[in-house]
């Protein structure tokens, strides 16, 4: 949630149509579980504060390079929506569009339609585009997701991926030196070696590795990080072979952040009778195919806050959410958590080492590197 609102935690969707009363780690589960509306059309957008008046809140939310059914970051922020939809009368429009060169005109023709009341951005890679349309289209409601523009009409939410990504890497540096076997995967607790698989080799996904290498040392000084990147977040084969290769190489955990292409490093951990941690959602939940390989998950709940966005709207109320949003541990808008196979089942150093280091954060004893919006 942004530091502006008290509102309560919603419940996700379930897969028949019904509201599920869930706990928020079922809550980032439940994007794999989703579908896409049709804007209705004739309606304005933007206007003012937002809203449409007597009719529909028309969204539209545009998808990342990784595209729809990532089963994590876009799903998540089409959850969020959905979510909105069962409390106030908001269709909903999904644009997949994978190409970044073609954001500038996705991003301008939706909104010289018209027909939006808010227009949801997935991904920093929208940025260098949406600096022209926010202040070309002043009257139209963006919500960029992961960065920020700074004009009035654009509502800018940042999660603390490098928080996330630090009790990851505080999860896999206390795993590799514990003895842990399930179903065929196992530790070498003799060795301390981890892996990082990355999707594009830039700034933001570089807050994901150092801060996961930083929170890796912390609980283990010895502790060996071998780290690649795919150079786009769909090849999954890329990354089944990055991965494969760290784990060939003595890495007992892999922690990617990679989107959809992810799914492939969970792939090289089942062949090699390893383990992975998730990025995003649960994806021990959103995965369930690969539950008995991944150890947790770095999760960051999206969903609130595009429902958050949407509602404003839909309330006549986006300067609420208006500006630059950065949230946190302390919002409570992160965390790492256990994977459903292993919930209970992992050494106690593990929930005393994550505990240690959510209050370190807390209290700032710990500098986590980078920022929420990457590495400088």
């Amino acid at each position: 949630m942004s530091p502006n609102s008290n509102s309560d935690r919603d419940t996700p969707e379930a897969s028949d149509g019904s509201l599920a009363t869930t706990d928020r780690r079922t809550v980032l589960a439940s994007g794999a579980a989703i579908v896409g509306g049709t804007a209705l059309a004739g309606c304005t957008g933007g206007g003012d504060d937002g809203g449409s008046g007597d009719g529909a809140t028309n969204v539209a939310i545009v998808s990342s390079p990784a595209g729809f059914d990532d089963n994590a970051f876009n799903d998540l922020a089409l959850q969020g929506l959905q979510s909105g939809a069962e409390e106030y009368d908001i269709e909903i429009n999904r644009v997949e569009e994978t190409e970044q060169a073609q954001y500038q005109s996705t991003q301008s023709e939706l909104a010289r339609s018209g027909d939006y009341d808010l227009i949801v951005l997935v991904s920093y890679n929208h940025t260098e585009a949406l600096t022209q349309n926010a202040a070309d289209y002043p009257d139209q409601n963006w919500m960029l997701i992961n960065d920020y523009v700074d004009e009035p009409n654009v509502a800018g939410y940042t999660w603390a991926n490098h928080e996330m990504s630090y009790l990851a890497g505080v999860l896999a540096g206390t795993m590799t030196t514990e003895e842990l076997s399930h179903e065929g995967s196992e530790t070498d607790p003799g060795s301390a070696q981890v892996g990082f698989v990355g999707g594009v080799d830039e700034s933001l996904i570089n807050a994901f590795e150092r801060s996961y290498v930083a929170g890796a040392e912390r609980v283990n000084g010895d502790v060996d990080v071998n780290v690649g990147y795919i150079g786009d977040y769909t090849d999954t084969d890329t990354a089944a072979d990055i991965a494969g290769s760290q784990y060939d190489d003595g890495a007992d955990i892999v922690y990617h952040a990679a989107a959809a292409a992810g799914r492939g490093v969970f792939e090289a951990a089942q062949d090699q009778n390893r383990f992975a941690i998730g990025v995003d959602a649960d994806q021990s939940r959103t995965l369930p195919d690969f539950q008995d390989v991944i150890l947790g998950s770095a999760v960051k709940y999206i969903n609130e806050g595009s429902r958050e966005v949407a509602t404003a709207v839909a309330e006549g109320e986006f300067d609420s959410v208006a500006g630059a949003n950065t949230l946190g541990l302390e919002d409570e808008a992160v965390d790492c958590v256990i994977g459903q196979a292993f919930e209970g089942q992992l050494p106690d150093a593990v929930n005393r080492n994550l505990e240690d280091a959510k209050q370190g954060i807390a209290n700032g004893d710990i500098e986590v590197p980078c920022t929420a919006a990457g590495c400088n």
